[in-house]
């Protein structure tokens, strides 16, 4: 059963059973410059829509904003995320 979420939600992969398997993710985890929950991660998933966002910083740069807001193969595991990286704030 795949999560189809509204344009407000958060990236929906932090309480997704492949989180740490998924290379969508690991697409995000990249941009967004933070360490990797698997090097080398093996579930492709399909059509997973990432949305992007450009926002201005308060000092007047822009940041940008990636989640996977929709997969057909999401598959529910809420705090999933949190328990892989136990102490660390969810990503938001």
């Amino acid at each position: 059963m795949g999560a189809w979420l509204g344009p407000g939600d958060m990236c929906i992969c932090v309480d997704c059973r492949w989180v740490d398997r998924c290379q969508a993710y690991h697409a995000v985890e990249r941009q967004h410059g933070v360490p990797h929950l698997c090097d080398q991660p093996e579930f492709r998933p399909r059509q997973p829509r990432i949305h992007v966002q450009v926002h201005e910083l308060p000092d007047g740069g822009v940041g940008v904003e990636w989640d996977v807001r929709a997969c057909p193969d999401f598959q529910s595991d809420p705090g999933r995320w949190l328990r892989l990286r136990p102490g660390e704030a969810v990503p938001a």
